[in-house]
């Protein structure tokens, strides 16, 4: 990969300058600090979280949601959408949307079951072939829409819809049905399986996962071009990003994440299901706007989209604590994205306006 070029960081104190703000108005007064707390991407969903969960703790008291078993049981339907929503949120910073995530779950799934159970592969080979799958389907995508022009919504979701068909017909082919029992054992099952209690090791991926993405996005040098790319696609080519490859990347990126989950659930289950995951189509990209990325690109933060995820478990194993209709998690989370997206467009209007000219139109 040739040299990226370096963007040189803008501090608070030189673009305060450069709009003609009081540096002590941006950063340096108790009242500057808590101003750039507010407008931080991550805050809305942060406070979102001990809201929602401090309401759950009192509407479940005594029936265990603040128990040990109670948080595994979210965490763990959280840390799955997460390995997925991670890879959506740095694809939708870069300007860029992915709808075959569903489809690819059940691919990688069904490529398990039907590698280890009809061909009685070892379960290693299944999984590499699967995630092999993967990338090449992420990097179709990328490459048909760099080099076309195509919306991404049109071409994912076309690839969902074919990886879909492809899922069941093959199992049905080969198998004469779209369930594979999976039995793992040894080092596999518990590289995808491993429990401590009722805590699954995909927390921990989770976790380690985000913490990489972060860094790609806050430390590396590639982070700038992800956010220049969806900021202003054709300023950063005269830049000399290439934009081209880090969206190719990116969607890769979704592609083998999203695969990574079904391999997972396949292993824990022992399943393995040509008809699962096209909930995450709708989710992920909910907990990542609820965790503050901007659906135009540009603007983001991992650290949100992990608050969004905890957030959507938080919500599902309050529900079940309760009692209540489970379908009212549906409910909740599109009342927050609308939340969200007003927030975060509110949040950028205050961030871009000098705090002078705010004063003077509230004088």
């Amino acid at each position: 990969m040739p040299k990226l070029p370096a963007i040189k960081p803008v501090t608070a104190g030189a673009s305060a300058q450069a709009s003609g703000v009081d540096a002590r108005e941006v950063g340096v007064s108790p009242g500057g600090v808590l101003r750039r707390l507010t407008r931080a991407p991550a805050f809305g969903s942060v406070v979102a979280v001990v809201v929602v969960y401090v309401f759950f703790a009192a509407a479940s008291a005594g029936k265990g949601f603040v128990s040990l078993t109670g948080t595994a049981s979210w965490l763990d339907t959280g840390s799955e959408l997460g390995i997925i929503a991670v890879p959506v949120a740095l694809l939708l910073i870069a300007g860029e949307f992915d709808l075959s995530i569903g489809s690819m779950v059940a691919a990688g799934s069904i490529t398990v079951g039907v590698v280890t159970s009809h061909f009685g592969a070892p379960v290693w080979i299944a999984v590499l072939i699967a995630l092999v799958i993967a990338a090449a389907v992420g990097l179709g995508n990328g490459l048909l829409v760099t080099r076309t022009g195509l919306p991404s919504f049109i071409v994912t979701l076309g690839a969902n819809l074919i990886l879909a068909g492809l899922a069941l017909t093959i199992s049905r082919t080969l198998a004469g049905t779209t369930t594979l029992s999976v039995t793992t054992s040894g080092f596999w099952h518990g590289f995808f399986a491993a429990k401590a209690g009722q805590f699954y090791i995909s927390i921990l991926w989770w976790l380690l996962l985000a913490l990489a993405a972060a860094w790609i996005l806050s430390r590396s040098r590639f982070g700038p071009w992800i956010l220049a790319t969806g900021g202003n696609a054709d300023q950063a080519r005269r830049a000399g990003v290439l934009t081209a490859r880090v969206k190719v990347l990116l969607f890769a990126g979704t592609a083998v994440g999203a695969a990574f989950v079904g391999i997972t659930q396949a292993i824990q289950f022992n399943t393995a299901d040509a008809t699962t995951g096209q909930g995450y189509v709708f989710q992920a990209p909910i907990v990542v706007v609820i965790g503050g990325v901007l659906l135009t690109g540009g603007f983001g933060t991992v650290s949100g989209v992990v608050m969004g995820t905890v957030l959507y478990g938080i919500i599902s194993g309050g529900l079940f604590y309760t009692g209540w209709d489970t379908d009212l998690s549906q409910v909740i989370l599109g009342v927050l994205m609308i939340i969200a997206v007003l927030a975060n467009n509110q949040l950028r209007t205050l961030a871009l306006t000098p705090v002078t000219a705010r004063k003077r139109r509230q004088a």
